[in-house]
């Protein structure tokens, strides 16, 4: 009886192995080819006009975290030449319709991935759809990018330190270094002569110490006096004041004032006289005047002697 069970359960075992062979070979094959046969899956494309080395299987990531993988790559049979890639979401994640599949590298061995840059569109993609795509540089862009500015600067480098020979060269001539030779004798007689300066007025301290002496006494005796005679000095200074502050009291515009006019008629005097006005004015500028006064002065004096000589005929004394 147990033989016969056993008979009988053998077909079955075989029959499941071979059902259980035949399930993980079309898994196994449909994994192989980027299928995942449980778990529903969703198709997007994108074109490229270069991938850098873009494969199948590799990796599909949102912020970090893979959500698929690329199923294929392929030329897009337009024959213009770009590449399209299918894309094999395992997301039920709603992807906006402006977003971006970016090409990019996922390790320092330059393994390639895209990453879906997510756009801000209300509306989503749906199955079969295709993406915007950017790709980014590769590691020799990127490491020329971040060279090149250090090339350039070692090329300015390079060219100032050209330049900067070639003025040693200019400078370092035979005449310039004659120049620079006849420059260094120069200053060496400046010091030469400096030193004698120095010497010179050493000296002359030493022999005029007894008057600088002497000096520096006067100067003590002078502070000593101000000193003594401070409160003179202070009584001066309020005198000073005292008479600052009568002058600034007394008259003094209108004294100033009236000798002004006083200057003024003088001047208006003169130019009277100037114009021949008033007898001095006449007699300053008309001869006639002057020849008058000379006959009367010459007939007077002729009086005179007259009176001297004939005092008889103009006086006459009676006694009774």
């Amino acid at each position: 009886m147990a033989e016969t069970n056993k008979k009988r359960t053998r077909p079955i075992i075989i029959g499941l192995s071979f059902i259980a062979a035949i399930v993980l070979f079309v898994w196994g094959y449909n994994f192989l080819r980027s299928k995942d046969l449980f778990n529903k899956e969703t198709v997007y494309y994108a074109s490229y006009s270069k991938v850098n080395g873009l494969i199948k299987a590799n990796p599909v990531v949102i912020n970090g975290l893979r959500v698929g993988q690329v199923k294929d790559v392929y030329f897009n049979p337009d024959m213009s030449g770009n590449i399209m890639v299918s894309i094999i979401l395992s997301t039920d994640f709603p992807v906006p319709n402006n977003s971006i599949a970016r090409i990019f590298s996922s390790d320092l061995m330059g393994s390639k991935a895209i990453e879906l840059i997510l756009g801000d569109s209300k509306e989503v993609l749906r199955e079969g759809d295709t993406l915007a795509t950017s790709v980014e540089e590769g590691l020799m862009a990127e490491v020329n990018a971040q060279v090149q500015p250090i090339k350039k600067k070692a090329e300015d480098l390079m060219a100032s330190i050209d330049t900067l020979v070639t003025a040693f060269q200019m400078i370092f001539n035979e005449s310039a270094r004659e120049n620079i030779k006849e420059s260094f004798q120069n200053i060496e007689l400046t010091f030469s002569n400096l030193q004698r300066t120095t010497s010179n007025i050493d000296t002359l301290v030493v022999e005029e110490s007894t008057r600088i002496s002497t000096i520096l006494t006067n100067l003590d005796s002078l502070t000593t006096a101000l000193n003594q005679n401070k409160d003179n000095i202070r009584n001066i200074i309020a005198n000073f004041e005292i008479i600052s502050d009568s002058l600034a009291k007394s008259e003094i515009p209108g004294t100033f004032a009236r000798a002004n006019q006083t200057l003024d008629d003088m001047q208006t005097i003169l130019e009277k006289v100037n114009n021949g006005e008033g007898t001095l004015g006449m007699l300053m500028h008309s001869d006639s005047l002057y020849l008058e006064l000379n006959r009367s002065a010459t007939a007077l004096d002729s009086l005179l002697n007259d009176i001297r000589k004939n005092p008889k005929r103009y006086v006459k004394f009676s006694l009774f």
